[in-house]
């Protein structure tokens, strides 16, 4: 039996960082890790998918030149060998530096094993060997979840975990869930000239929640995409040239379409099903999964602790990171835990337009009956979008009607990623709209659209 005072099943961002946050108080430590160290940011998910989404905007910034009054002489030809190549080579770039980083771990804290529970204090390894820890940290992550239908398909599913694998760009195709992987990696292939259809049911698209929001990214990127948002999927079935799939459209008409490949982004689950979590006497929710405490990262009152994709609340590499410093500090302490600080939330999908939802959403203002105002600006006006050609969207920011405290914001519009970061800052400042209206807004910049919204609230309270 290997005693230790902490034991961490799992090496990824969220493993790392509790490791990072262990170390500091104690050098009696195992680190568990089943597979490949590296994490799914930088090996299947965040990175490589970015750049696959930057191969395809330079191809569609080259195809949109004409409102500016230029235009390609001749065809535009994609090499899908050289973009993936790209793709993989840079995507194992990141995955080195990960590397390197365990490199500097003590060899004498890393086992190479899989890792389940006998009891709450008790983990027993696949190579035999067992470990006794006086408190444990989840840290196992997600895999992708692939609906039992498609099993028939067998090798002609791929998913977020293995299409930078491929050799060459696939001739055409279908997209299985509308949700952030599926909009940004199904747009980045059709516009890398892939024939590409996105399934999806229930009419949900994105994450938004506000439904005006809801009903302009429909119609936004309906434009350029085969989104068959409101579908049902009748049959499927392997022929010489791929998956022929069966299908009812939008409007409820029989369609069938053949695609080489149908790429399954239905979402994730946590990995903790692997890992025997019953044995160990913690309070579960309705699907098995551990509950916990979002600021401590506690599970129950117990000496197990929980960090990353594998408590499935906030998939995010920078949540994921942040849970795992509390989880690692916290384990080292326990009993005497601390609750420690949470950042603002911040969602945001690389779709074009971008998609973005900061602090509390639309429907969690709703469900907890918060007394609030709306602030909207359209793009479709606003000054520095329209010279760029990229006025699309809406931006909704929410107030408090009594404090005026800045409570949320959603938007479907161009540059999110940027104007997200700065409703992030001011909503973890604790702003309210006359403070965030003191701040400088340059002209002309697309940020101006913000101030528009910000006047919009300030006359509603």
């Amino acid at each position: 039996m290997i005693k230790v005072d902490i034991a961490i099943i799992g090496t990824g961002t969220a493993g790392m960082g509790a490791y990072k946050a262990a170390i500091k108080h104690t050098d009696s430590i195992a680190l568990i890790e089943e597979s490949k160290y590296g994490t799914t940011c930088a090996r299947v998910g965040c990175m490589p998918s970015k750049l696959l989404i930057a191969a395809a905007d330079a191809i569609h910034h080259a195809q949109s030149l004409e409102p500016f009054g230029a235009k390609i002489d001749g065809k535009i030809i994609i090499d899908g060998v050289k973009v993936m190549h790209r793709i993989r080579s840079e995507r194992d770039r990141f995955v080195g530096f990960v590397l390197e980083t365990v490199k500097d771990f003590n060899p004498k804290h890393l086992y190479q094993s899989k890792a389940h529970f006998i009891n709450k204090n008790t983990l027993q390894l696949s190579d035999g060997q067992k470990i006794q820890a006086k408190s444990i940290i989840i840290a196992t992550g997600s895999r992708t979840f692939i609906p039992k239908e498609f099993d028939k398909l067998e090798s002609l599913v791929i998913t977020n975990d293995n299409i930078f694998d491929l050799d060459t760009l696939p001739k055409s195709v279908a997209v299985v869930g509308p949700g952030v992987i599926g909009l940004e990696l199904g747009q980045a292939l059709h516009r890398l000239n892939v024939k590409t259809t996105i399934f999806g049911r229930g009419g949900r698209v994105g994450f938004l929640t506000a439904p005006t929001l809801k009903s302009l990214t429909k119609k936004i990127l309906s434009k350029e995409l085969n989104l068959q948002h409101s579908s049902t999927i009748k049959n499927m079935k392997v022929v010489p040239s791929g998956v022929e799939i069966e299908y009812l459209d939008n409007s409820g008409n029989p369609q069938k379409e053949t695609f080489e490949k149908v790429l399954v982004t239905t979402g994730r689950i946590p990995n903790t099903d692997k890992i025997q979590i019953e044995n160990t006497g913690i309070q579960l929710d309705n699907k098995s999964r551990p509950i916990f405490d979002s600021h401590t990262m506690q599970c129950s009152n117990s000496n197990i602790f929980i960090a990353g994709d594998a408590n499935n609340e906030l998939t995010i590499l920078h949540e994921a990171s942040d849970e795992g410093r509390i989880a690692g500090t916290n384990a080292a302490l326990y009993p005497n835990i601390r609750n420690k600080f949470r950042r603002s939330k911040l969602s945001i999908a690389f779709c074009n337009p971008q998609l973005a939802i900061i602090a509390e959403s639309y429907d969690n203002l709703i469900k907890n009956k918060v007394n609030f105002v709306t602030g909207v600006v359209s793009f479709k006006g606003q000054g520095r979008s329209r010279v760029m050609l990229v006025n699309q969207g809406e931006l909704h920011v929410f107030f408090d009607k009594t404090s005026h405290l800045f409570l949320g914001a959603e938007m479907i519009g161009p540059r999110a990623e940027h104007l997200a970061h700065l409703l992030a800052w001011s909503h973890q400042s604790k702003l309210t709209i006359d403070k965030m209206l003191q701040m400088p807004f340059y002209h002309p910049v697309i940020e101006e659209g913000l101030k528009t919204a910000l006047n919009d609230a300030r006359m509603k309270l």
